[in-house]
């Protein structure tokens, strides 16, 4: 079975037009075999009154004689080219052309059953040849007797015309359906070239052409639609390799430091005999490294889960006041070592439903980058706040501020507003990252504010 759109379409508009085609010819044929006749049967009605008021005429001149007013009347109508005749008593007085009756039962055809004065009607068989007639007949009363004058005329000039127009129809269906096929590929070839482009551009995009667009230029309206639907297919695919092709080369560069610094301590601690004292020294610089790989790896492999879609949410029932006190103590010997105050303002009891392990280390990533961020004698404020429908958790510090410039950026992974201070406290820029995803898992969002000198306040709302 063949799938090509360009035959289907084609099929379904020569099949569309076949169909108006014999419709538009059933009703030309129609209509013109009505106004045919309906033209025959007026010219039958003006002879019939023509005859009748002759034969009126012409009985009275011949003082009642029927049969002389009737061949007057015969006489008289033989120019014409509808066929009079009079008939009394079912016998043939007179007619214009007497040879056109001389079939055998004309007569009686003519008389038989005689309709209403004025009434038209068609006989089957007329004349020699069989032929179908119309026929008006008309009731004139002569002396006490009915004499009715009858006007034929033959139906062969309508049908011969109606044979050359069905002869034509039949001629020109196969002619035009030839027409209309040929010309509806042609259409369906022309509307959809811009298709056939667009597929040919498509094939000469790969991972490293991304960057480049469909065009079709002045293309229909519904394949605009569709190019421009594409055109942001290829977008948002840049936009995720370019993102994935910065994440790896990010991710590389923050493990080779740490695995540099382990290669480095290994080969001087191999390099000669050295005291135990040299070698736990060694070896602890090795452990702080590795654990810092470690935290790197864990942080990595949940933002690949999040993004692949298969990290699950351990939910139990806790409460968020619980969960906040408990971080504010945890981070509360970071704090003091860099003389940072930290107030934790926890509401009454807040009965949450969540993954706690998670919030928990959302609570935590955004502590741990206040103190970063905070100098020595500033200030980190903790808030949590209950309402109906949601609840919210405030982290706020007076450190540095966040730049205009790094504002759009914060969330990204490995991110760092501060390059080298953070790259010195030993930040990785995804904490923040892991906080967006902890919050939207949760349904809920992060926003943050920021001025320049006055420090930052991160809030993260969260459905109930």
């Amino acid at each position: 079975m063949n799938n090509s759109l360009r035959l289907r379409l084609t099929a379904w508009y020569l099949a569309l037009f076949s169909l108006l085609f014999v419709l538009f010819g059933v009703f030309l044929y129609g209509m013109l075999s009505s106004a045919l006749r309906d033209r025959l049967d007026e010219s039958l009605r003006s002879e019939i009154e023509t005859a009748a008021g002759m034969f009126a005429d012409e009985l009275e001149e011949a003082k009642g004689d029927v049969p002389t007013a009737a061949a007057e009347t015969a006489s008289g109508m033989r120019v014409r080219d509808t066929l009079v005749a009079v008939v009394a008593d079912g016998v043939l007085l007179a007619a214009s052309d007497p040879s056109r009756l001389r079939e055998t039962g004309s007569i009686a055809g003519l008389v038989s059953h005689p309709p209403d004065a004025g009434q038209v009607e068609e006989l089957p068989r007329y004349g020699p040849s069989g032929a179908r007639a119309m026929v008006r007949r008309v009731p004139v009363a002569a002396g006490g007797r009915e004499v009715l004058v009858i006007a034929l005329a033959p139906l062969d000039p309508i049908l011969a015309e109606l044979r050359v127009v069905r002869r034509v129809i039949f001629i020109a269906l196969p002619l035009l359906l030839g027409i209309a096929g040929l010309g509806g590929y042609w259409l369906t070839t022309r509307g959809l070239a811009p298709l056939n482009w667009m597929a040919s551009q498509a094939r000469d995009i790969g991972g490293a052409s991304l960057h480049r667009r469909l065009e079709i230029g002045a293309a229909a309206s519904e394949l605009t639609v569709l190019s421009a639907s594409f055109n942001e297919l290829l977008a948002r695919l840049d936009q995720s390799f370019e993102t994935m092709r910065r994440f790896v080369a990010d991710a590389s560069h923050e493990l080779r430091t740490p695995l540099s610094v382990i290669r480095g301590e290994a080969d001087v601690a191999l390099a000669r005999d050295r005291s135990a004292a040299s070698y736990r020294e060694s070896l602890a610089i090795v452990l702080d490294e590795s654990r810092r790989l470690s935290r790197l790896v864990d942080d990595l492999l949940n933002l690949a889960r999040a993004d692949s879609g298969h990290a699950r949410l351990q939910l139990q029932d806790f409460y968020l006041n619980d969960l906040l006190a408990e971080c504010c103590r945890s981070a509360q010997a970071m704090a003091g070592a860099r003389r940072i105050e930290l107030e934790c303002r926890c509401a009454a009891d807040a009965p949450f439903r969540g993954d706690e392990e998670l919030l928990r280390r959302l609570v935590m990533n955004l502590l741990d980058n206040a103190i970063r961020y905070t100098p020595p004698g500033g200030k980190i404020v903790a808030t949590l706040e209950m309402e109906s429908s949601e609840v919210r958790i405030g982290i706020s510090d007076t450190g540095p501020g966040i730049p205009p410039e790094a504002a759009p950026h914060i969330f990204e992974r490995f991110y760092r507003a501060d390059e080298a201070r953070s790259r010195q406290d030993g930040g990785f820029g995804l904490g923040l990252s892991i906080v967006k995803w902890v919050a939207e898992a949760h349904h809920g969002a992060v926003e943050f504010a920021s001025q320049p000198g006055a420090g930052s306040a991160f809030t993260v709302t969260l459905p109930r």
